[in-house]
């Protein structure tokens, strides 16, 4: 077994920066506290991803049914392709909803940036309960080039995913499959549901994987109160 390295502690790390000229000292002090503390965040971070890795094998997957966007029905194991991995994200755009959820709709603008990046590794899906032609419609207005849709037929991986509300509502879901010789797994799900947010916070994971609120996170006014995004400026 390798052994973990000692690591320096957070403070002395911290006490290394350098001021800028013309800084004062009530801010160097902060800043270095702040430093102290972002370095720490660093490791807790590095932390949850060993831990994440190295959960056990998840549930067998059921052969949940989606159609492509050449009309084909697919089962869940067909959507990884050529890889071992399977990233998917459900986004909130059903057939009864005449536009996208715009949070749902920011986050994808962001993944398209980095899709063929990210396809490298990963097969990446974008599920969605409308027809693949609506949601390829939307993602040409928005300029998505990178993104690959796929339609849920029936309602069987909504349902067991809790994706679909008594009232018609959905929920979005981030979730990573795995396959090996024993079948497609589920390797982890995004869990934090809305009850679970903490009081005056915005429902969320963590670390937040939407690039919308951890830029605004790192200004002055930080998200404020309105900083939920539109589909149309």
């Amino acid at each position: 077994m390798a052994l973990r390295q000692t690591l320096s502690a957070a403070p002395a790390l911290a006490s290394r920066r350098r001021a800028f000229p013309g800084e004062d000292e009530s801010y160097t002090k902060a800043r270095k506290s702040l430093l102290s503390e972002e370095i720490d965040l660093r490791r807790r971070m590095t932390r949850v991803a060993e831990q994440r890795r190295q959960l056990p094998p998840g549930p067998l997957m059921k052969d949940y049914r989606f159609k492509d966007a050449n009309g084909a029905e697919l089962g869940l194991a067909e959507l990884f392709g050529d890889h071992d991995t399977l990233v998917t994200y459900f986004w909130m755009y059903g057939p009864d909803r005449e536009r996208p959820c715009p949070m749902c709709t920011n986050w994808l603008g962001a993944v398209n940036g980095n899709g063929n990046d990210i396809k490298q590794r990963v097969a990446l899906k974008i599920l969605g309960r409308s027809p693949v032609e609506r949601q390829k419609a939307l993602a040409q207005e928005r300029g998505w080039q990178a993104l690959d849709f796929v339609q849920t037929v029936g309602d069987d991986y909504v349902r067991d995913f809790r994706l679909l509300n008594a009232d018609g509502s959905e929920n979005p879901a981030l979730a990573v499959f795995k396959r090996n010789g024993s079948g497609t797994r589920l390797f982890w799900k995004s869990e934090m549901t809305a009850e679970m947010a903490d009081p005056g916070q915005d429902p969320r994971d963590a670390p937040d994987i939407a690039s919308l609120w951890s830029i605004l996170d790192l200004t002055p006014a930080g998200r404020g109160a309105d900083w939920y995004p539109s589909l149309e400026y």
